[in-house]
């Protein structure tokens, strides 16, 4: 079958992001008494929407993390995002050249991504057609999110490729029966990333974000030739 949409994860895909928000996590968590390094905060919720993060941290603490924390948290992503981040690199090129419809289904909220990809020149390129977990019951891993992408953009769920830096999110996307490609040329993304992107499921791995559209012909032309 051809791919007629192509669906992005946000953070880690289309920024390089995860860096500086593991960071941001731990050192807010850490002062709100629940000690965390960034490379922990990598391991356990990469991917996870903060809901169910929060969740799991609550239950761990045996209380609610207060307000504070959620807009101390706010407020250092934005301020490091303003002053750090980056697009990944390739893909602005990416977009200009791929001919299929292109969306972004993120476990972010809808104003982290309107900074995000706002400061790196993406938002305009991309909206409206960018999805949260905060749209649906169930966060990645589970499939609802890239369902309901998929859904909004008028796409059946094996017509559609996933771009994902996550465990969860490929999941996520396999159990909504989409091809999913792991992306690991992100600078949060250790020696090898690719290797347990393949293990969790992803079709093909690159690191580079030009790749992508020969990547998908050659899905096509396999699907067509098998």
């Amino acid at each position: 079958m051809p791919i007629d949409l192509i669906i992005f994860d946000c953070d880690g895909v289309l920024v390089d992001s995860e860096v500086i928000s593991c960071r941001a996590h731990a050192d807010v968590l850490t002062r709100h008494g629940y000690p965390i390094t960034s490379e922990q905060v990598f391991e356990r919720f990469l991917g996870r929407s903060t809901r169910q993060a929060n969740l799991e941290i609550e239950t761990e603490l045996g209380r609610k993390l207060p307000e504070a924390y959620h807009g101390e948290l706010q407020d250092e992503l934005f301020r490091s995002f303003e002053a750090d981040l980056a697009a990944i690199r390739g893909i602005h090129d990416t977009l200009d050249v791929v001919t299929q419809a292109v969306c972004v289904a993120s476990s972010g909220s809808h104003q982290r991504m309107q900074v995000s990809l706002g400061s790196t020149g993406l938002y305009e390129r991309l909206a409206p057609n960018i999805f949260s977990a905060s749209q649906v019951k169930n966060g990645k891993p589970a499939p609802d999110l890239f369902l309901f992408a998929a859904a909004e953009m008028g796409v059946p769920p094996h017509r559609c490729v996933v771009i994902e830096d996550s465990l969860a999110g490929i999941a996520g996307a396999r159990a909504a029966g989409m091809t999913v490609f792991g992306f690991h040329g992100g600078s949060h993304c250790p020696p090898g990333h690719a290797a347990i992107l393949r293990a969790a499921g992803a079709a093909i791995t690159f690191d580079d974000m030009r790749q992508l559209p020969e990547l998908i012909r050659r899905v096509e032309a396999e699907a067509l030739a098998g």
